[in-house]
């Protein structure tokens, strides 16, 4: 039986793949032992539980920037957690900590350091945070989901993926795609997405060329947000959702994507083999115009700055797209050569060849 700690979380770009690799590490072995290693303000704090693994927390230690109180009291509180997750180590007799980055991963790297336990990391974004960039220097298994990722020792594993993901046919979910979301099953759809809490200019920007869009003979399944005010109003061809439980079936029906460029979007978009407009998201550090690169420069996505994305956009490039049924297949194509839905058992192979090297 192998004890196992994954660290990681904050967001759904560390979560998602980190319970990913949980529940295939629990399908292969279910006597395994699997700890979560978070925070009590991430993301992780919900799923994780609800995924029924028990979640252990430390604090919760953003590094610091600029010199302030905090960047004077970061040393002494990032001992006090790397000792925290030593304990954990010992006490659970843990033979492998894997990383996905956030906070709480960077203690986990060095106690994994200082107690001698195999290490594995995963990166899910093409542009590394900083806590694998740090962590890199303590191992050699290091898998990354973007082939463009720079990252010491690294290897292309692919992304982690929800078996809902992995095990989707396109073709038989189709028929209940239709009948969810209210689809017409004779006309072609583009699916619309800015993320769980929706993105403005990207919804204000299809709302605006929708008709435009209809017109052209595709209808659009246009996922909001919950901070849009936009609602369903029963126009032919759009139909409008706050937010989507069956994603799964959303890239079922979906024949072209527009949508912002997170990692796990991304990846699953490419290994669904659907070709997509991508926006990244435009504060931040830029990682999501690099997750996006990949299926770019294959041909299977056209990048666009969120400033360009503009209702004149969709009219003189957007729309002469979809109604070029040769190249939108060609995309496909493309995409699906990019995507792999293979990610979790690459990785798996990486944390087994850890826990065999010692």
């Amino acid at each position: 039986m192998t004890n196992y700690l994954l660290a990681g979380g904050g967001t759904a770009g560390h979560v998602n793949p980190l319970l990913a690799t949980a529940d295939a590490l629990r399908a292969r072995d279910p006597q395994a032992q699997i700890y979560v290693l978070g925070t009590k303000e991430g993301l992780e704090a919900r799923l994780v539980p609800a995924r029924g693994y028990e979640l252990l927390t430390i604090e919760r230690l953003p590094f610091p920037r600029r010199i302030n109180g905090a960047a004077l009291s970061f040393p002494a509180r990032f001992r006090r957690a790397v000792g925290e997750v030593e304990r954990i180590i010992r006490d659970r007799n843990i033979d492998v900590v894997i990383g996905y980055g956030g906070y709480a991963s960077a203690p986990a790297y060095r106690a994994a350091k200082r107690t001698k336990t195999p290490l594995v990391i995963h990166e899910a974004n093409a542009k590394p945070g900083l806590a694998n960039k740090a962590g890199a220097r303590y191992t050699d298994h290091i898998g990354v989901a973007f082939h463009g990722t720079r990252l010491r020792k690294s290897s292309y594993v692919g992304m982690p993926l929800r078996s809902e993901i992995v095990n989707l046919e396109r073709d038989s979910a189709r028929a209940e795609a239709y009948e969810l979301f209210g689809l017409d099953p004779k006309l072609r759809t583009l699916l619309v997405t800015g993320g769980s809490t929706g993105a403005r200019k990207l919804n204000q920007t299809i709302a605006s060329a929708q008709e435009q869009i209809v017109a052209a003979g595709f209808q659009i399944l246009h996922i909001v947000g919950g901070r849009s005010d936009l609602r369903d109003t029963g126009a032919p061809g759009y139909r409008v959702i706050e937010y989507c439980d069956r994603m799964d079936l959303a890239l079922a029906v979906a024949d072209f994507a527009v949508s912002r460029a997170g990692a796990a979007t991304v990846s699953e978009i490419s290994a669904l083999g659907i070709p997509a407009a991508y926006i990244p998201y435009p504060v931040g550090n830029g990682e999501q115009r690099f997750n996006a690169a990949d299926a770019v420069r294959a041909g299977g996505a056209l990048l666009v700055n969120d400033a360009d994305f503009t209702p004149e956009w969709v009219r003189d490039t957007l729309i002469p797209l979809l109604g070029d049924r040769t190249r939108v297949q060609d995309m496909a194509v493309q995409s699906r050569l990019m995507g792999s839905l293979d990610g979790t058992e690459r990785l798996i192979a990486v944390i087994d060849e850890a826990v065999a090297q010692g």
